[in-house]
Parts: C-alpha cells; structure tokens; sequence
C-alpha cells in the first residue's frame, strides 16, 4: 500500500521548499599545519555532555530528524511501540522470505529509539529507516515539510500495525474530535457534524498568538440574524441561529501546526508569514472544549516539544527544542561547565588533585561498597568537576575504560567492563601514595551544583538541531516567537500524564531484553574500536636518518651504505614532549656523543634535504607540525661529513633535465640533443646552468608547461638571468634547454614532440584583478590536482606579463558563480587541498594571504548589504572585538567606537546575533575566515533591557506639515529620516494626504517598565518640544512592521516584558486629543465617509467597536450606522487593502444555506478574507445620496496600473534572465544546479489486511 498525500497550497507546493543552494566552487576556510594520514573506518564519536544522541542528515532529512526526536522523547509512544514484540511484529531475518509478514517500518523504529537511548554515539542513522520506507538516495537528498511527514507517517504506522495489539496505537494518543454545531435560537433544535483531527492547524496571519487562534475557533460563535437567517429544518424556515465549533474528545498529546506558508494571490509568489506568535508553556484547553465539568487538571496541558523552521519559502533547515520529561539528559551550559569546582589554594598540591587516579578514587571512595557503573562513574566526574572526562583527560589518558584498564592495581573492571571497583588490598605503594590527597580532595570538593540538581525537580529542554545536542533555557523559546527562524509545530501533553519513577533517568526501562542485548553488544563492540583507533590516533611511525650514515653529495645528503643501514623506523607516542622523543633516541643510539639535533627532513629527487629544525623540548609532538611517517634528520646541527649544511625551503635542491646540443672533440655541433640530469639550489641564479655546464654564453630556455609532451619553450631574457630558479617557476622534472643564439630555431622545429598543444581538460582561469595595465586579461593556467598554488600564481604573472614584483605582494582568490571573490588561498595548499576544481576561475589580486594565525573577513557598515559591496580586512584570529576591531573600525571610518557594536551576518545575508561579548577574542567568538561582520550603529544595551527606535505617526497634509486627524493641529517636522510607504492605516481617498513615520530617536529601557514609561521616556527626546503633546495619556503607541503601523499595544500599565516585543522592536506614538482607554475587545478602526460623485473620500474618523458580542459583520455595519447617526440598511462598508489598492464590501447577507447545498459560514472578521485588525481603514456609504456600488477612488485606479506595469516589468526581466541563465548553461563549464521539480511525499507500506 502506498500512501500519497497532496494538499494544495500548504504541502505539495513546496515540494522543493527547503532545498539547499551549493557552490560550484567551494569556499574552504584553510587551517594550518600540515594533513594528517586520513582516518579511514572511524567509529563514530562517543555521546556529548549531554548524554543524548542526535540523528545524522542524510543530506535533506532534517525535517525527518526533528520528528523522530518529538516521538522519541514521547515516552507514551516509545514504549507502546516497544511493548509490541517479534511476535507481532516478525523478525528482521524472514523479511526477504516470501511468506513471511515482518512489519519492518515498526522494527526500525524501535530500532532506532533503542539507539537513541542506549547506543554510545554522537548521532544514530536513519538510513535503514528510510529504506523500510521504500525512499530512494534521491528522495533523502529533496527537503520536505514536516506537517505533511507527521501525517503520512502515522498513517503508514496505522497500516503497518494492523492485526497487533498497537493497531490503536495513532488513535489511541493522537486523535481528537471537533464537533461543529448549528442552534437554532426558536426551537433549540441542535445541528452537528463530526470530525476526527490528528493536528490542530491553526492560521498565523493577523493572530496574536496560539490562545487567540484557539478562541476565535472554538469560543467565538457566529450568530445569524437581521437579513442572514438561518433555515431550520425543525422549524421549516429562517430563523436566527448561532454557530460554533468545540473540542469534543481532547488526545493525550495535542499537535498544533502553524500555517506559517501562505500564497500570495495578488503578487502570485509565495511567502512565509515571520509575525510575532505567541504560544504558553501551559494551557487550559477548558474555554475551547463542549464538555467542561470535569476536573479541571484534564484540561491542562504542558509543552513538549517545538520544531523550528529557520530560512523563508524557498529553503531552510529545521530542528526541535525537545522538554526532557524523562530525565535522560544532562542539562548544564558550557559556560557552568568551564568553571571547575576543585578550587585548591595551594598551586603546589594543584597538579596532584587534579590527576584522574586521585578524582576517580575519591568518587569510588564515597559510593557502597566502592562500587559503581563505569557510565555514571563518568557522570559523577562530570559533576564534580565541572567537565567530562573527553573534554578534560581522554586527550592525555586516553578513554575511560582504557584508563581503569591500564590502572588494574587501583580498579577492578568486571567480565563484561560494566561496573568497576576500587581494590582494598592493591598496591600498599599506591594506597600510602594517594591516602593523603584523598582527604584533601573531601575537603576542597564542594557539594554537586544546584544546576544539576535541578533535573530531579524538573524537566529541562535541549535544542536537537541534526547531529548536534545542546541545553536551552524555557526562555530561549520565546525567541522562536517570530523572523525567520521560529516555530512551525507545537507538541503539548497532557499535565496528568505522570511518569513511573523508576523510568525516571533510566533509558533502559521499557526496552525489550533482546533490544538491551543488541545495544550491549554494540556498545562492547564501539569501545572496542574505540580502543583500537585510540591507540592507531595517538602514535606514529617516524623515520630516523642518522647523521653519520650521510655524505653531502650532489646537491643532497645520501645514504653512505645503503637506506636500510641508515634510516631507522620509530613508532612513538605523539602525546609525548619533544624532549622525551629526544631522550629516547639517545637511549636508542648508545653510541652518540655530543649534541643532538632533531630536523624535519624531506626525500626529494634529488635526494634528502633539511628543512626545519624542531626546538622546544617542552613541546607535545602532536602540537608540533610532525606528521605521520615524518622524516626526521638527527644530526649535530651544523655539518655532515664535514660539508656545512645549508637548510631550509629556501635552498631546496631542484633535479633539473637540461637539454644542450652535442659538441664534438674538435668543437663541432651536431644537431644532436643531449639530457643530463643536474642539481641546483632553489635559490641560485638561473645563469649557473651555463657555468655548470662549462658553457661560456648562450641563452637558456625553460618549458613553461612544465609536463612531458606538453612543452612550450619560452627564451629566458638577459636581465632575468639573475633571478633564481624559484622566481622563475622552476620544479624538480623542469626542462631547461641551452642554446647559443636566438636566430636559430631549426631545432625547436625538428623536436615536434616538443611542440604540442596545451590539454583543454586541467586547466584553470586566471582573471588580472590587480588593477594594472596588461596585454591579457584573462589566461589559461594548465594545472593537476597535486599542482602548488604559488606555482600556478607565478605562472600566471609571468602570462599576464605583469611586474616580477607581485610574487611577493599578490595570491590567487576563488571566483565564486555569482562574481565574488573568496578567501585567498595560501600558496603552500595544492589545488587538491584547497579544493578547487579543474576549470575554476581565480581572481589573481594584490596583497598577501593570511597566515595560519590570521582570519580573512568581509565587513560592511549596516544591516542593508548587498552582495559583492563588502570591503575586506585581514586581522590575527587572537584580536579582541573591543581593542581591535571596533578601533580599527573607528579609526578607517571616523565614528566613536562606543556608538557602534557588530554583528555576524547569517546564512540569509542578513545581520544576525550581535557579538556582546566584545572583549573576547575572534577565535573564541568562532569566527572563521570569510565570515562578514556588519558594523551596526548604536550601543547594545545591557542585559534585561531593550533599544527602541521611536517614531512619529501622523497624516501629513498638502502643505508637507504634519496634522492630527482629530484637531488637524500643525507642527514642522525636521527631525530624523521620513518612511512613506503604504499602510493599512492610511487615508486612500485623499491624494494628497499619506501616512509617514518620522525617526525621534532612540531609548534605553528596562524590559520591566510599563507603556507608559516607555511614552514619558520617548517624550524626553528633543523633537517632542515642538509637538505639544500634553501627557502619556495622549499617545497611542504601534509597533512598526515592515516599516508601518502594526500591532496596538494597550494597557499603560502592562510591562513591557508582557507584550513579548523582541529584541528589535521599533515603536511609533500617534498623537491624540483626549486620553483613551481600550478594552481587550476593542477594536480600533479608521472610518472614511465616501463623497457621493467624486470618487474620493472625507479625512478618516477614529471609530472604537466593542467586539464582545461577536465580530460578526452585522455587529461592525451596526456600529458604523449608530457613529455616523445612519439607518443601519442605508449604508454599504468595505475594508481597505491599501497593498493591492483594492476595497473588499462587508455584507451581512453571505450566507446561503439549503437543505440540498451547504455551503461553509464566512467566519469572522478577524478570518479570512477581511483580517480586521486595528488601525484598519473602512470605507462608509451612505445609500441614500449614492446608490454607485464602486468603492474605489482614483487613486486606486492608478495605483493598480502601477502594479500591473510593475509585475509586467518583473516578469520581463525574469525572461531575460532566463535567457542569459541558458546562455550561460550552454557555454558554462560547471552550469548552476536547476531547482528540482516538486514531488509529493510518500512512504510504501506492505499488506498486513
């Protein structure tokens, strides 16, 4: 069986909604030191802090991922599906027999769960559970979303568990009932239909948050009167009668999805709704439901579980803040676990109490009968000390177990190394050795921290983004409110779901024994591997040239007998010093006397060279640039054989093949060419080719491409003969060709091989950005994946025939597809480390690379960036913001650094968290080369208090002066910059009247004040002397969205904590003649009486109307009628949608109900598709001097034509992009990835029927 689902607009037309963008070249943030041997068959990473396990993205799964986690961390669903045994179930053995029924999407998950609770690893795979599902590579590489997942999964497990004990299982915690009635208000006759929910889908737009969504379903009730009647069927005729809609039957976990996508049918283009939303921790369901006289316990329910969307409609990432009911994890922040516990005064004793035998003895010593498992051993170190032991010892003392193992005198391992004890009759040595430090550890270990304790008392939450696990505070969940990044699911459960104590931190309880055994060994088998990589990790295999077995000869050091005789293989501990490495090979070579040298030597052709000498014999080997399989040279560090030895890159021996004609005894050449191999030094000149060769004079040629039958000879001219072979692009295998004259080129003839075309295929763009004049802009480099990127720069020089003196003042950047230059890329990396692909461009720019020690970062004043206008700063990683950064900045753009703070732009290229901690370093903060930083304006204000930029909201008439639409009362505005934009507040009949926002200022206040503390502060700023506003009283305060009037905020004397404004909230205060005081149901409304004839309407009148009875439209037109003293039949209203310039007529009579047809009730106002909200514009009618039924206005008109002219324009443009996008596709190389075709999301289920 197959299950399909397509639902229009909400799923199925974001079938690519989250695909990710990739880069055809690669913007790699280079480290330093030289590459390891690579790892191959790793055992995954041990378990975090946290003590939870993440689940591993195969590419696009992560909206799979943060489902799994949800139900995972139900335990009323995990351990329901555990209950359900193999004889239900079958077994993963017969699943390829014909006859057998293995129900294989039930067994791996609990598979799966059994992993996420038991296995040791960083992060499980689903791999093998998204191949019970019938998913292809393609189809967990293609993002889906995850409400549609939560649906078509279900619905596959309710299928899969059909003819078991679990065949309710969906049913029985997930499904409720709506049911939805209609009262006749004559005979009470009730009409109602049911309906099953799996999830709540609640409406984002124009919703304050989850409570209001809930109470405009399910509490607000239309009511049908006046000339909307309702036919009763008891009755025979039109009645009044109310409708209205309740939670029947409420689920044990309650699912709320929030429809955060919506279709924009004027623009036709989708979007996502990023508004503010709020949503409780807990909630009374009570108002909502039909039956409310039980307990009112049954009604509450707590949060669980919230999945996050980051990105907008077009790509994005999602993970969950998970609530850890169980215990299972261990909740402590990273900056309570830097702090250590031990605080030892004496620094002499401080290096013994902090040893792992000491710390572990002491926490034996303390458990019954000085026993304890090895996995809360490792938690007890974790609370004593404030650090885990992978974080603090596994680096010197490897793992724990390994540890205990190599102590076998002190601990006694069990069979199966579950559980450890400390010896009472070991060593007599190590017991007097440690006795005293014991009691010492007692007193200086202070009592476990109340931050762990906490997890007896309460549940914490942790952020599961994919892989990674990390704690979170319940106040971290308010920033998922609203923006880009918020919330997408709610999970709640009911608060009277109370779980068994012994499940209480037990991730064993519940799990079937042959689950248990499966993870046990798994787990035996991990650490086993462990062990083995461990122990492969930290030693490496160093080859020894001794010094007295060499001679200097040719230009490099060789052997004197043979390389056997004279090279010795070592294998050593890399967690070693330097000096210990040196003290074993004296012992190693008993016959050494005087000093001893270690150097990091080199085979090269030419044979062994001396390249850096190793000092520091503090040093750890693995911090050093030591590789494995590292040629180390010991010698005396001056001479070889007598022959002074020079070292160094510099002076590296170069195997050149050069080519000379033939001479006779008697001086005759013949046309004869001869090859013979020669060493010289990098950095001799050129021109002592010639006097090796004992040639007099002659011009010498190199072959520019470098490669066998590839070559291309280019003349060396006489002033470069003094240049060095380095300079000259010279490599081991370079060809150098000597001749006597320039005239005679007969021999390049002869020698075809020698002329040859340059292969199409391994090459690279090379672009002259370096702003100097040069014949060639662009040119072709040949290059292989082992090819240097110094020698593809000099070569380019050379080609671009730019100054020599760029060698030393220039380096290669990556061309990205969209034009933007990348980081510099260091010289020393091949094209193979820097991970460039073969037919890439490079830009070739003035100035150096960063060094390994330094960070190349873009920067930009402002949050508004458009791409590509960044500038560039190339600073040490080790640099303060505060002392560097910001006085770098201060000094290039002359600003005070105290009014301005920077921010790290996100992957959506706009300005993300700010960097508070300013005397931190960049290499703390994590910021890597290529990050840009935006340079923000303003101070960021402290802890627990908001930044608010303040606006002025008022009509601004003909004259340009701002007027009140109560008193019209003037006054100049020359203060700040100016906002007009269209809004729902405006004036739409009025050409020359629109709504603009004037800049005040700026306030620093607490998040505890009160509104009106917030209007007596913003009153304080200097433009505010030339308003005349009497007192707070007369200002109304909006917050501003998409820089116009948004939301109301009511209540002087609410906190401002309360409104949940964000941390970028902007404010705008609107002038009023008297004081007001709105009710929660009061909605404000701007009124416009239309102007019978002339296509225009009167200035806009405040109208306040009392929604409490139901925000129903006969409710609204009465109120309008009773304001302008009308007969409420004689009027006509509309809402206004100053966006699409279009006037929507509110009508009581939209409803039409027949026996034979029912068609679905307008909801209210507050629904679709008016949205009434305040500071909403309704236009009046009065039918008794205009009967015209347009309510539109010139203005309208004109308005829409620029709309049409503009969608006209965008969809011209978007062909012509399209057309050069073809274009480029057909000559490009490496074209751009098109976005796939949307595909509908489907798991395959077998017959259990």
């Amino acid at each position: 069986v197959t299950f399909f689902l397509r639902v229009v607009f909400s799923f199925t037309m974001f079938g690519n909604l989250f695909e990710e963008d990739y880069s055809t070249v690669s913007n790699n943030q280079y480290g330093k030191g030289k590459k390891l041997r690579t790892k191959v068959l790793e055992p995954p990473a041990p378990r975090e802090f946290t003590n939870l396990s993440g689940i591993r993205n195969q590419g696009g799964t992560c909206y799979l991922n943060s489902l799994l986690q949800t139900l995972h961390f139900t335990p009323e669903f995990r351990e329901a599906l555990f209950s359900l045994g193999p004889e239900e179930l079958g077994l993963f053995e017969d699943k390829d027999k014909p006859d057998a029924k293995v129900r294989i999407i039930p067994l791996q998950l609990q598979r799966l769960f059994a992993q996420l609770l038991l296995l040791d690893q960083e992060a499980a795979s689903t791999t093998d559970l998204t191949e019970s599902f019938g998913w292809t590579s393609n189809e967990e590489m293609r993002q889906h979303d995850v409400q549609e997942l939560n649906r078509i999964l279900f619905s596959a497990l309710e299928t899969s568990l059909v003819g078991t004990s679990g065949h309710d299982l969906i049913n029985r915690l997930y499904h409720g009932t709506i049911v939805n009635q209609i009262v006749c208000k004559e005979c009470k006759n009730v009409s109602e239909r049911q309906e099953d929910f799996l999830d709540l889908t609640v409406a984002v737009t124009n919703v304050s948050g989850l409570e209001d969504a809930l109470w405009n379903m399910y509490v607000e009730e239309e009511v049908f009167d006046c000339d909307n009647l309702y036919h009763c069927g008891t009755c025979d005729r039109l009645v009044k009668a109310a409708k209205l809609a309740k939670l029947r039957k409420l689920p044990p976990f309650l699912t709320v999805s929030l429809l955060r996508f919506n279709f924009d049918f004027v623009k036709c283009e989708r979007y996502k709704e990023t508004s503010c939303y709020t949503f409780p921790l807990r909630i009374n369901l009570k108002p909502f439901c039909e039956q409310n006289e039980l307990d009112d316990l049954e009604y509450i329910y707590d949060l669980f579980s919230v999945i996050i969307h980051k990105g907008g409609c077009y790509g994005g990432h999602y993970h969950v803040y998970i609530k850890d009911v169980d215990h299972l994890g261990n909740w402590q922040f990273q900056e309570e676990k830097s702090k250590p516990v031990v605080n030892l005064k004496d620094p002499q004793n401080e290096e013994e109490v902090d040893h792992p035998l000491m710390i572990l003895k002491a926490i034996l010593l303390q458990e019954e009968n000085n026993l304890i498992p090895v996995d809360q051993l490792g938690q007890k170190l974790l609370k004593k000390i404030g650090i885990s032991w992978n974080k603090k010892y596994r680096k010197q003392h490897g793992p724990l177990r390994k540890f205990l193992q190599l102590h076998s005198q002190i601990f006694l391992l069990s069979s199966d190394e579950s559980t450890v004890r400390l010896l009472k009759n070991g060593s007599l040595q190590a017991e007097t050795d440690f006795q005293s430090n014991d009691q010492h550890i007692f007193k200086t270990l202070p009592p476990e921290s109340p931050g762990l304790n906490d997890n007896i008392s309460c549940p914490h939450w942790f952020d599961i983004n994919d892989s990674k696990v990390q704690p979170i505070r319940e106040k971290d969940i308010e920033q998922q409110f609203q923006g880009k990044e918020s919330a997408y699911m709610l999970f709640y459960r009911k608060s009277q779901l109370q779980r068994p104590p012994e499940a209480r931190a037990n991730p064993r309880y519940g799990v079937p024994c042959h689950l248990l055994n499966e993870m046990d060994a798994a787990n035996i088998e991990l650490q086993t591997k462990r062990a083995e990589c461990d122990s492969a990790n930290n030693t490496f295999e160093l080859h020894l040239h001794l010094g007295p077995q060499y001679h200097f000869f040719n230009g490099a050091l060789h052997p004197v007998v043979s390389q056997t005789e004279s090279v010795w293989d070592l294998t050593f501990d890399k967690r070693k010093t330097l000096g210990d490495l040196r003290q074993s090979i004296f012992q190693l070579l008993e016959f050494w006397e005087g000093d001893m040298v270690l150097s990091v030597a080199k085979l090269v052709p030419a044979g062994l060279h001396i390249y850096q000498i190793l000092d520091g014999d503090e040093l750890i080997l693995c911090e050093t640039e030591i590789a494995d399989g590292e040629d180390i040279f010991v010698w005396n560090g001056v001479e070889v054989g007598g022959v002074h030895i020079q070292t160094g890159i510099d002076c590296e021996p170069l195997l050149l093949n050069v080519l000379h004609l033939d001479t006779s005894s008697e001086g005759e050449k013949f046309q004869q060419v001869i090859e013979s191999p020669h060493v010289f030094p990098s950095n001799a000149e050129v021109g002592t080719v010639l006097t090796a060769l004992a040639i007099p004079a002659g011009v010498i040629f190199i072959n520019s491409a470098g490669c066998p039958g590839r070559e291309s000879w280019t003349a060396i001219p006489k002033e470069d003969m003094r240049k060095t072979f380095r300079e000259q692009g010279l490599r081991n295998g370079s060809s150098v060709l000597i001749r006597d004259s320039h005239d005679d080129n007969s021999l390049l003839t002869k020698e075809e091989k020698w002329v040859t075309s340059m292969n199409e295929i391994d090459w690279l763009h090379v672009k002259n950005l370096c702003q100097l004049e040069s014949e060639e802009k662009q040119v072709k480099i040949s290059a292989t994946v082992n090819t240097a990127v110094f020698d593809i720069r000099i070569k380019a020089i050379k080609e671009l025939k730019l100054m020599k003196e760029l060698a030393d003042n220039s380096c290669l950047r990556p061309i990205d597809r969209n034009g933007k230059l990348l980081c510099p890329v260091p010289d020393s990396y091949t094209l193979r480390e820097a991970e460039l692909k073969m037919g890439s461009s490079l830009g070739l720019c003035l100035g150096k690379a960063p060094s390994s020690s330094q960070l190349f970062l873009f920067f930009a004043m402002g949050s508004d960036v458009q791409p590509g206008t960044e500038m560039e700063i190339i600073v040490e990683e080790t640099v303060s913001v505060r002392d560097h950064i910001l006085n770098f900045f201060s000094s290039q753009f002359c600003f005070i650094g105290d009014a301005w703070h920077l921010r790290k732009m996100d992957w959506c290229y706009e300005a993300g968290e700010p960097l508070c901690e300013e005397d931190a370093t960049l290499k703390e903060l994590l910021i890597c080369s290529g990050d840009t930083l935006l340079l923000i304006e303003g101070q960021l204000p402290p802890l627990g208090f908001l930044k608010v930029p303040i606006w002025w909201y008022q009509l601004q008439g003909p004259s340009g002066h701002w007027e009140s639409h109560q008193d019209q009362t003037n006054c100049t505005s020359s203060w700040g910059r100016v906002w007009r934009a269209a809004s729902s507040q405006g004036a739409p009949g009025n050409e020359h009247v629109e709504v603009s926002l004037l800049y005040l200022g700026d306030i620093e206040i607490s998040e505890d004040a009160t509104l009106a503390e917030l209007k007596s502060q913003a009153m304080t700023l200097p433009p505010f002397l030339e308003f005349g506003v009497l007192s707070p009283a007369h200002l109304r305060a909006w917050t501003v969205e998409r820089k116009c009037p948004g939301r109301l905020l009511r209540t002087d004397r609410q906190p401002l904590r309360e409104y949940k404004l964000g941390r970028r909230i902007e404010i705008c205060l609107e002038p009023l003649q008297k004081g007001e005081n709105l009710g929660p149901q009061d909605v404000l409304l701007r009124t416009q009486m239309r102007i019978p004839g002339e296509r225009t309407y009167a200035p806009a009148l405040d109208l306040v109307w009392d929604a409490a009875q139901g925000r129903t439209p006969g409710s609204l037109r009465q109120r309008v009628a009773d304001f302008y003293c009308l007969p409420v039949e004689k009027i006509e209203i509309a809402k206004y949608f100053p966006e699409k310039f279009e006037w929507l007529p509110i009508s009581s009579w939209n409803q039409q109900i027949t026996k034979r047809k029912k068609k679905k009730k307008q909801d209210c106002l507050q629904g679709a598709p008016y949205y009434l909200k305040d500071g909403d514009t309704i236009g009046v009618k009065n039918l008794l001097v205009d009967d015209d039924d347009d309510f539109s206005t010139i203005r309208d008109d004109i308005g829409k034509e620029k709309q049409k002219q503009l969608a006209l324009g965008k969809r011209k443009s978007r062909e012509a992009l399209h057309e050069q996008s073809s274009y480029i596709l057909s000559s490009a190389e490496t074209p751009a990835r098109p976005r796939a075709p949307e595909a509908s999301l489907s798991i395959h289920v077998g017959s259990f029927r």
